[in-house]
């Protein structure tokens, strides 16, 4: 059976290049080429492809845009991102965090994005070592430093870590857990004694650079 694919780039050689790689693989079936985020959304929901090969940066909707309507949509179709590396760290690991099946950077050779079109398609993963090592690492540095957190913080010290890192102030956090100011300050005072930081500031930095993400209520 074939595989039907949509391509979204928005830069025409680009797009040019992936039609005619692909073009020339029996296996492969092109049923839509996409310059934008909106047209790969809407070529999607009409063909419902079993790829979507997607580029990051495109006017209008981007890269992320679009896989997070797909999401929400629970579409089938699975995505490979065609990625610039270091350029899309970001969108990289909001993508990986996904759980999107695919990256391949732009300046790997053509059959590297064969290979990971094909190894997709059988319903496995191609997260391109060179794209994705950096974020690999990153996301396990951030569950180390959450696991940390968990072992000193009661929850509800967590809940307030939480929301004083989302750029909360203490009337919000208080707000938000049903709590009194005063409570805050005690949670956040006790916070700090077991971090041993000194100063909201400081203990903003703490948990950030100890990779606490916010995650654990």
């Amino acid at each position: 059976m074939g595989i039907r694919l949509v391509i979204a780039d928005d830069h025409p050689l680009m797009l040019r290049g992936i039609e005619h790689l692909l073009a020339a693989e029996p296996d492969c079936e092109i049923v839509a080429c996409c310059g934008n985020g909106r047209e790969a959304l809407e070529a999607v929901r009409r063909h419902r492809p079993d790829i979507l090969i997607l580029d990051t940066r495109m006017p209008g909707l981007d890269g992320m845009g679009v896989i997070q309507a797909l999401l929400s949509e629970r579409s089938t179709t699975r995505i490979v991102l065609h990625a610039e590396g270091s350029e899309d760290d970001l969108i990289i690991r909001q993508a990986v965090r996904l759980g999107i099946p695919g990256v391949v950077l732009k300046e790997m050779p053509p059959g590297m994005l064969l290979q990971c079109i094909r190894k997709v398609h059988a319903g496995e993963h191609w997260l391109e070592r060179r794209a994705t090592s950096h974020v690999l690492k990153d996301l396990l540095r951030k569950e180390a430093g959450a696991r940390d957190f968990a072992a000193l913080l009661t929850p509800r010290e967590l809940q307030v870590l939480n929301l004083l890192c989302s750029g909360l102030r203490n009337k919000q956090i208080a707000s938000a857990l049903s709590i009194s100011e005063p409570t805050v300050k005690a949670h956040l005072q006790h916070i700090s004694e077991k971090l041993r930081t000194k100063g909201r500031l400081a203990l903003i930095r703490y948990a950030e650079s100890r990779g606490f993400t916010g995650s654990i209520q």
